[in-house]
């Protein structure tokens, strides 16, 4: 049952409806309360919808259990990096490396966590001004202050602005420029006086004192305006340039793409090679590059471009589109190199990361694909016929001392071992028939039945389990049908002889009252039944039995009406008399 809810949960994780997960994940560990993959499946469930609190603790319980799982450590550091605990997550993915040198995904990770560590230790301070140069306001109070508005005019003034508008730690590198100076004082309700000017800053222009000789002070305005002036030329080429390189960038991409539909990879590497040099600061040269690494069966150098895409998206902060894509053809190159698996976890937990950047189809279809290949593979590497029959001899011998549900697992092991047993499968019916769990015994019986229709002990067990059930006629069929095929088997006719005494009971109005409410009750909720009773043709028949004798006993003439009529009686819905 713990397997079934973990089974319920994994599908809905992997449709993205996480709130279900939980909960699925949830009852599977109060079934199972120590299987560490259950809280590590919780942990990531809890992550994937910001929960990092409950993920964190998941992920603690995950290390506690299994503490040299790596993938443990792995839901550690996802829990500890989502809750900003950038150095808690750090040493979680280092411990997990220290377990798993290999394991990409704790790679990644602490790529992820060392690269959120950097953003914060090189963000920049506050700005001592606060929102002096913020919107629209400092173009305001510039216009509207008369000793301002006249350097509005001015394209050099502006643009030295509208730098520091962009990042005020630009004003550092215009405090020699008066205009500057007086603006600041504007915007900050303050007046600066000039290096060597008079006590007065409003001296209107054109004026002189006498002690500072208007001529000499032009000459001041002058030198310093040359200087503040001096470099714009160099940014302005500088901008043009990088305008150009991003340019012929795109070009370069746009012949890689060219050169990709055509399969010439060699030279699609090439474009896109020179588009990175060009132009570091988008990614999707390097994931189309990946591309067609991934296309020639160069996985080795797919990942590595793809791990080079996601840190550098990060830094750029790039569209999470694009670092999902990254993680998509990560994802697809690790697939691609399983050969066992174990080796699809990576892939597995890889497609998960890019989901939880962009819930693309794509990526869920592969996700899906690698899943299963996975449960394939596992399928594959468990199965071994010899220790399946050690497993069944073991589940033989409990079910000698009577100790049934330990029988139960040693036939569910030998089954994982060989899930092609048709003996195992009797086995287990059987026990499920003694411990009352009807319908899990008859689910057995019927795959028995399915992998050997020659085996009798299937249909022994089938028809016991439908006569615990007070189906008789059901069983009376799967008793005759092995019959069929083993027609002196003695179990077998003993099981026929049991289904036509209950049976003739009805049919001789034998039954106690209580017996034939209880198999009344049962009857109508057989579905064959209730299409009997439906049927307009045998509703006639019922009611020519109570008011038209003749017409009944033409009517009985009908193999097909005195089959169901049969039916009927069998129920104790019909008693004959």
């Amino acid at each position: 049952m713990a397997e079934e809810a973990k089974a319920k949960g994994n599908a809905a994780f992997s449709t993205g409806d996480y709130t279900a997960a939980v909960k699925h994940f949830t009852n599977a560990i109060s079934l199972s309360p120590t299987n560490h993959v259950l809280f590590s499946n919780r942990s990531a469930a809890h992550a994937s919808l910001h929960n990092y609190a409950d993920a964190l603790q998941d992920a603690k319980k995950t290390v506690e259990l299994k503490p040299d799982w790596s993938k443990g450590y792995s839901r550690l550091g996802a829990a500890h990096l989502g809750l900003h605990q950038i150095q808690d997550a750090i040493s979680a993915y280092k411990k997990g490396l220290e377990i798993d040198p290999n394991n990409e995904g704790l790679k990644s990770g602490l790529a992820d966590a060392q690269a959120a560590g950097s953003r914060s230790r090189a963000a920049p301070p506050p700005s001592p001004f606060g929102d002096a140069f913020s919107g629209p306001e400092m173009w305001a109070k510039l216009t509207a202050d008369p000793s301002t508005r006249m350097y509005l005019q001015q394209p050099d003034f502006v643009k030295m602005m509208q730098e520091i508008q962009k990042n005020p730690n630009n004003l550092n590198l215009y405090l020699k420029d008066q205009r500057v100076m007086q603006a600041l004082g504007v915007l900050l309700n303050a007046k600066f006086r000039e290096p060597n000017a008079g006590d007065d800053m409003e001296i209107p222009e054109g004026t002189s004192t006498p002690q500072q000789p208007a001529p000499e002070r032009k000459e001041e305005e002058k030198v310093e305006e040359e200087k503040v002036v001096e470099p714009e030329p160099m940014e302005e080429t500088e901008e043009k340039e990088a305008k150009e390189r991003k340019a012929q960038a795109v070009k370069e991409k746009e012949l890689g793409n060219a050169a990709y539909k055509k399969k010439e990879f060699e030279k699609a590497i090439e474009h896109y090679t020179k588009a990175m040099e060009l132009d570091d600061e988008d990614i999707s040269y390097l994931t189309n590059r990946a591309a067609v690494y991934l296309e020639m069966g160069k996985n080795a150098d797919c990942i590595e471009d793809c791990d080079k895409a996601v840190e550098r998206g990060r830094e750029l902060r790039s569209d999470f589109k694009m670092v999902a894509r990254a993680l998509t053809r990560k994802g697809t190159a690790l697939a691609k190199m399983a050969r066992c698996s174990k080796d699809y976890e990576q892939a597995i937990e890889t497609f998960q990361k890019a989901l939880t950047e962009h819930r693309n189809p794509d990526t869920l279809k592969k996700l899906n694909d690698a899943e299963k290949a996975k449960k394939d593979l596992e399928q594959q590497e468990y199965f071994d016929p010899k220790l399946a029959e050690e497993e069944r001899e073991k589940g033989n011998e409990y079910f000698k001392q009577q100790k049934y549900p330990e029988a139960v697992k040693h036939y569910t092991e030998s089954l994982r071992r060989n899930p092609k047993d048709p003996k195992a499968y009797s086995n287990r019916a059987a026990c499920y028939t003694k411990l009352g769990a009807l319908p899990e015994g008859l689910k057995d019986a019927e795959k028995c039945i399915e992998l050997d229709p020659t085996f009798s002990k299937g249909y022994t067990r089938k028809g016991a389990v439908q006569f615990f059930m007070k189906e008789y006629d059901k069983a009376l069929e799967t008793y005759q049908e092995g019959l069929k095929h083993d027609p002196h088997n003695q179990d077998l006719l003993d099981g026929v002889r049991r289904c036509v005494e209950q049976l003739n009971k009805a049919s001789r109005g034998d039954l106690t009252p209580e017996e034939l409410k209880e198999r009344q009750a049962k009857a109508m909720q057989d579905p064959e039944i209730q299409n009997i009773l439906s049927d307009p043709v045998m509703r006639q028949v019922l009611v020519d039995f109570q008011e038209n004798p003749k017409a009944a006993q033409e009517h009985m003439k009908n193999p097909m009406v005195m089959s169901k009529i049969q039916k009927l009686v069998h129920a104790g819905i019909v008693q004959m008399r």
